[in-house]
This record gives structure tokens, C-alpha cells and sequence, in this order.
């Protein structure tokens, strides 16, 4: 009987995975662990994440950027040490589709970087908002106007219909590589 009632639970909740939103949904019905703990993850309009505890934070890319950016092939992370002004470029990221910049959600100093991303810089896109984290960064500037995750993700789906409706459904990286293409077609 146990057993069976197991089986039903986890049915259940395998069929309940979709409605739920991307951050907690996992491959193959496992879900993530849901836990408040000492800091919170928040978010720029740019698509950075800083998870902040005490002074310290560590600094990524959302997952709805990585997915923007493609396949990342090299990460230019900043030395120990640099300080940065808000909204300043901090650090770059190549892809196969474009190169882009990852700003300063704060007036910063780089504490640390992930060196695991020398050697695999795919983490980024298989683990953007833990694994993939960029720099760890003492922040010396207000953080207030980051958004929690819900505001995050309203901006993001507001951001991606306007994506949608100037480029007549594609979204701007399949735009530029449209164009791309046909002034390369152009130009045999």
C-alpha cells in the first residue's frame, strides 16, 4: 500500500512540473530545493543575478540570457583586484553567436573569480544561476533597484513581446544573424 501511494505522489508531482516556473522546474520531473536562506538572489534589467551575503556577491547571467547568448565558448573575467562603477562593463562572454557584456550591477570590487570556467565555460549555459556563476564582488554601492525574481521574470516576458513584435517574431539574435546572412548572400 505504501508503495503504491509513493507512486501515485510521484505522478502527481511529475504532472504538476509543468506548471511550474522554469527557475524551479528540473530535467525529468526533479525539482529544486526550495529554501530561504541567508541572502537573496536578485536581478538587473541587463540580466545579471547577485546573490548577496554581507558585502560579498556572487554574479552571474540569468538563465534567459545564456539562452540569448548561445553556446559559450570563452569567458573574459576580470582580475582580483579591478574596481568597477555601476552599469560598467565587468566581464565578457564569447559564444558561437556573439560576444556579450556583463555589467556592474553596483559600484564593485572583484574578489574572486570562477576559475573552473577556463576550462569549461559551458558551465555558464548548463548552470547559469549556480555552477556558472562568474565573480564573487565586494559591492560598495546601493543594490536597491535590483529586482526580486518575480519582477525579474515580468521583464523578462515584457522584453521578450517587444522582441517579438519589432522583428516580426524572431528575437534579436536571430534577427542579427537573418541580416547577417543576406548581406553575406549579397555580397557573392
Amino acid at each position: 500500500m505504501a508503495m503504491m501511494v509513493g507512486r501515485a505522489a510521484a505522478s502527481l508531482v511529475r504532472s504538476r512540473a509543468s506548471a511550474l516556473p522554469p527557475a524551479i522546474r528540473r530535467p525529468h520531473g526533479q525539482f529544486a530545493m526550495l529554501a530561504r536562506g541567508f541572502s537573496e538572489t536578485r536581478f538587473a534589467k541587463t540580466h545579471e543575478w547577485v546573490q548577496v551575503d554581507g558585502e560579498v556577491g556572487t554574479l552571474g547571467i540569468s538563465d534567459f540570457a545564456q539562452g540569448q547568448l548561445g553556446e559559450v565558448v570563452y569567458c573574459d573575467l576580470p582580475d582580483e583586484g579591478a574596481t568597477f562603477k555601476a552599469s560598467e562593463t565587468l566581464c565578457t562572454l564569447e559564444s558561437v553567436k556573439a560576444v556579450g557584456e556583463v555589467y556592474a550591477p553596483a559600484a564593485c570590487e572583484a574578489v574572486s573569480v570562477n576559475e573552473k570556467l577556463s576550462d569549461e565555460p559551458s558551465l555558464v549555459n548548463k548552470s547559469p544561476e549556480s555552477d556558472g556563476w562568474l565573480v564573487k564582488i565586494k559591492l560598495t554601492g546601493d543594490v536597491s533597484q535590483l529586482l526580486d525574481r518575480a519582477a525579474y521574470d515580468k521583464h523578462v516576458e515584457a522584453e521578450s513581446k517587444e522582441e517579438e513584435a519589432s522583428h516580426g517574431g524572431r528575437t534579436s539574435v536571430d534577427a542579427t544573424l537573418a541580416m547577417t546572412s543576406m548581406s553575406s548572400i549579397h555580397s557573392l
